[in-house]
């Protein structure tokens, strides 16, 4: 069974707009590796030149902050859902 990634809005234009990706991993940096292969350029916007999240985006698995996991050496199990989420920033 594979691993689902939901894509935000703002980065549909480099899915072909899909919503969601299906991809098979280990781990969440081997997901995003797998979803750069389907999708060249998207993981520029998700990981800085290190290879690192970026600040301004969070991503989850299965409603867990990888931050407070093993960032993108978090374990992956058939089935686990991915989503990226872009940090909103704002106010006044």
């Amino acid at each position: 069974m594979a691993n689902l990634i939901r894509i935000p809005t703002p980065l549909r234009n480099l899915t072909r707009n899909e919503a969601e990706v299906s991809v098979e991993a280990g781990t969440v940096g081997a997901a995003l590796e797998a979803l750069e292969k389907k999708h060249n350029g998207v993981k520029a916007r998700i990981c800085d030149e290190k290879g690192n999240v970026r600040r301004f985006v969070n991503v989850y698995v299965n409603d867990e902050d990888i931050r407070f996991l093993q960032n993108l050496d978090t374990p992956l199990k058939p089935g686990d859902s991915i989503s990226i989420v872009p940090a909103i920033a704002g106010g006044r």
